[in-house]
C-alpha cells in the first residue's frame, strides 16, 4: 500500500481535521509543522496533501482543494488578530507573525481599507507579542492569539473585519495537493477524518485547556462557534472574493478555487501563453506554476519581449547602470565543501589563505584611483576569523579609503554567528556599527532544501537564508538577491527561489536587485551540470524580470556569460550592467575568466541603444547619463 503523506498545522483550530487521520487513512504519515512549514514541506514535495493557508495555494498555482473542509470564521475568528497599545488606523509600524501567508495578506488589504499603511516588521512567532508598544502593534496568529486575549486596549479581528466588509465567510486554510496527487477516495477519507473529528472537540478543548492553562469553556466556544469546518458555496464565495481583492493589490497571483475530482476543472482550457506574458508585461502577480509555463513553453522571443516591457515601463528614462568596485575574496579556507565549488580549501590546507592587510591595501586604493565606490566583501566560512577580527577590519577599511563597504553572505554572518553563539541580530548590529554598508545574496544557489541538501549538504536551510536577510533589511542593510541554477535544480525548483525571495520582497522592501547565474562547471568539482547557456540563461532572467513586480532592478550577468550575452541580456529584462570587477575568484576557478572595463562596459550599453549610468549599490546615479 502506498502511504500519502500527510502534513498539517498544529494549532488547536485545525485538530479537529487532523486529529484522526491515522484512524480515516491508516496507510498515511502524518507530520505537524507550521503553517509556512506545511506549505514548503507541499511546494518542494515533501507532502502529498497539507492543510495549510490558502494564500500559499494561490501563489503556488498549481493546487487543488479537498471538497468541504477548511478553517475559517464566519464573524469573528479570535485567534487572527491585530493588536495595539493605540488605534489601529494610527499605528506606523506592525510586527508580522510570519507562520500563515493568508493572515498576512488579509491584514494588508483590512489596513489599507482603513486607509493606513504602516511599516511591516516580520519576526519569528516568539518575539511577536514583546514588540507591542506605543504606535507599533502586531499581528498574532493561532494558539499565541488565544492565549493573549484581552491583554491588549485595541484589536482587529480579521475575521470579523472581513466578515463586515464582504458580508461573507472567510477561509484560512484548507487541504491541499498539488494537481493529481490525491484521487476522491483519499479525499473522502479526509472527510471521514474530519467527521470523526469534529466529535471530538470537546475532548481536543479539554486536553488544550490542561496543556495551556486556558479557559475550558472558551476553548470550546472557540472550536465550537467561532471556527467554521466547512467549504461550501458560501465559504468557496467568500475564498474567491479573497483572491479577486488580494490580486487586484497585487498581494496575490490570480486564482481559482479548484476542488479535487472536479471533471469540468480537468477539461478547463489552460491560459493561453500570450495572454500569461501580456498580464506579467504589465506588472501582475504571476504564480510559480504561471512562471514554469513561461519558462518551459513560451518562445525566447515571446518571453524577452514580455521582460523588456515590464524594463521599460520600470525605467522608462532609457538608462543601463553599472557600478566600478571590486570583488576581494579574503579568504579561501572554508569548512562547507559545496560539492559545486572550485575556489574553497579546507582547513590546515596547504593553498589557504587570508588576505594581509598590506595585500588588501593595495587593491582597495586600485579601485580609488580608478573612481570605483565599493568593495564587494567575501570569502569562506573560516573558523580562525572571530568576530572582532571582521569588526577590526571594517574599521580600518572605512577609516582608510573611501569606498563602500558591501560584504559577508548570509552563510558568512549565520557562521560567524555559530561559533561567537550570538543571534544573527547581534552579529548584523556589529558589523553594522563597524562599518558594513549592505549585504550580498551570495550563497542563495537554490533556496529549496532538496537541492541544497545534494549541492551543499552542510549549507544552511533556505528558511535560515531568508532570515538574515530580513534580519539585515530591518536593521537597515540593503541586499542584492541572487540565485545560481544549473546543478540538480527543476524549473519548478527555480520558481519556488523566485516565490520566496519575492515574499520576502513584499514583506521588508530591502533587495535592490536580482542577479541570475548557471553553475560554473570545473574538472574537480562533483556537481554535473544540468541546463545551463546561453538560452537557459537569458530565458531565466526574463521569466525572473516577469515574476519580479516588487523588485526594481534586474542585472545582467556577464561575469559568468561573457559580455555579449550580457550585452543581450539588456533586451531580455535587464538594466544593470553589474560592475566593472577588478577581480573575482570564485567564478574563475571554474574557468570563467572574462573582463572589460568601464569604458568598455558604456560601450556594450551604448550599442544596445541606451545611456549608461555609474552607480552606487542603492542605484543612484553617480554620473549624468549620457
Amino acid at each position: 500500500m502506498v502511504t500519502v503523506r500527510v502534513a498539517a498545522v498544529g494549532y488547536l483550530n485545525a485538530r479537529p481535521l487532523w486529529d484522526k487521520v491515522p484512524v480515516a487513512m491508516p496507510e498515511a504519515s502524518l507530520s505537524l509543522a507550521s503553517p509556512r512549514e506545511v506549505a514548503r514541506q507541499l511546494a518542494e514535495d515533501e507532502a502529498d496533501v497539507a492543510l495549510m493557508p490558502v494564500a500559499a495555494a494561490a501563489a503556488f498555482g498549481d493546487v487543488e482543494m479537498v471538497p468541504g473542509i477548511a478553517i475559517g470564521a464566519r464573524g469573528p475568528v479570535r485567534s487572527v488578530v491585530i493588536v495595539s497599545q493605540e488605534p489601529i488606523a494610527s499605528l506606523s509600524e506592525i510586527a508580522l507573525d510570519l507562520s500563515s501567508r493568508t493572515s498576512v495578506v488579509l491584514g494588508r488589504l483590512l489596513l489599507r481599507r482603513l486607509g493606513t499603511a504602516p511599516k511591516f516588521l516580520g519576526m519569528e512567532p516568539g518575539e511577536i507579542a514583546s514588540q507591542v508598544a506605543g504606535s507599533r502593534g502586531a499581528l498574532i496568529i493561532g494558539d499565541a492569539a488565544l492565549a493573549l486575549e484581552n491583554k491588549f486596549p485595541h484589536v482587529l479581528d480579521l475575521g470579523q473585519a472581513w466578515f463586515e466588509w464582504t458580508g461573507l465567510p472567510f477561509v484560512f486554510a484548507a487541504w491541499c495537493a498539488r494537481e493529481g496527487r490525491i484521487d476522491r477516495a483519499q479525499a473522502s477519507l479526509l472527510a471521514r477524518a474530519k467527521e470523526l473529528g469534529l466529535e471530538e472537540r470537546g475532548r481536543l478543548a479539554a486536553e488544550y485547556a490542561q496543556a495551556s492553562g486556558l479557559d475550558a469553556a472558551s476553548l470550546q466556544s472557540y472550536l465550537h462557534q467561532s471556527i467554521r469546518y466547512d467549504l461550501g458555496d458560501a465559504e468557496r464565495a467568500g475564498l474567491e472574493r479573497f483572491f479577486l481583492e488580494a490580486n487586484r493589490e497585487n498581494l496575490l497571483p490570480r486564482a481559482k478555487v479548484r476542488l479535487v475530482g472536479d471533471a469540468s476543472a480537468q477539461v478547463a482550457v489552460p491560459e493561453a501563453i500570450d495572454s500569461l506574458l501580456s498580464r506579467a508585461s504589465q506588472g501582475e502577480r504571476l504564480s510559480a506554476a504561471e512562471g514554469e509555463r513561461l519558462f518551459t513553453e513560451a518562445s525566447l522571443h515571446e518571453v524577452g519581449a514580455a521582460a523588456d516591457a515590464v524594463r521599460a515601463r520600470k525605467h522608462p528614462e532609457g538608462v543601463v547602470t553599472y557600478i566600478v568596485d571590486r570583488n576581494i575574496n579574503y579568504t579561501n579556507v572554508c569548512t562547507t565543501s559545496c560539492r559545486f565549488c572550485a575556489f574553497y580549501r579546507p582547513v590546515g590546507h596547504a593553498e589557504g589563505y587570508v588576505l594581509s592587510r598590506e595585500v588588501l591595501a593595495e587593491k582597495m586604493q586600485e579601485v580609488v584611483d580608478a573612481g570605483g565606490v565599493q568593495i564587494l566583501l567575501q570569502g569562506g566560512l573560516n573558523p580562525n576569523l572571530r568576530i572582532e577580527w571582521y569588526e577590526d577590519l571594517f574599521r580600518w577599511m572605512k577609516q582608510t579609503f573611501p569606498l563602500g563597504l558591501h560584504a559577508l553572505s548570509p552563510e558568512e554572518i549565520i557562521h560567524i554567528g555559530e561559533i561567537e553563539n550570538l543571534p544573527v541580530e547581534t552579529v548584523l548590529s556589529r558589523l553594522h556599527a563597524a562599518g558594513l554598508d549592505s549585504v550580498p545574496g551570495g550563497g542563495a544557489e537554490i533556496l529549496v532544501d532538496r537541492v541544497r541538501k545534494v549541492i551543499a549538504k552542510t549549507k544552511c536551510r533556505s528558511e535560515a537564508w531568508l532570515s538574515v536577510m530580513r534580519v539585515a533589511h530591518r536593521l537597515g542593510l540593503r541586499s542584492s538577491a541572487t540565485m545560481m541554477y544549473g546543478t540538480t535544480d527543476t524549473p519548478r525548483d527555480r520558481m519556488l527561489h523566485l516565490l520566496k525571495l519575492r515574499e520576502l520582497q513584499d514583506e521588508t522592501g530591502g533587495f535592490t536587485a536580482f542577479f541570475c547565474w548557471d553553475y560554473q562547471h570545473e574538472q574537480g568539482t562533483h556537481i554535473l551540470p544540468s541546463q545551463t547557456g546561453t538560452e537557459h540563461y537569458l530565458r531565466m532572467q526574463a521569466v525572473a524580470r516577469l515574476m519580479f513586480d516588487n523588485v526594481d532592478h534586474v542585472g545582467a550577468s556577464w561575469v559568468t556569460q561573457g559580455p555579449d550575452v550580457g550585452q543581450v541580456a539588456l533586451r531580455f529584462g535587464a538594466d544593470d550592467f553589474g560592475s566593472v570587477m577588478f577581480e573575482e575568484n570564485v567564478v574563475s576557478s571554474a574557468g570563467t575568466t572574462f573582463r572589460i572595463d568601464a569604458a568598455a562596459i558604456e560601450g556594450r550599453i551604448r550599442e544596445a541603444g541606451f545611456r549608461p549610468a555609474r552607480r552606487n549599490v542603492k542605484y543612484d546615479w553617480l554620473t549624468v547619463p549620457e
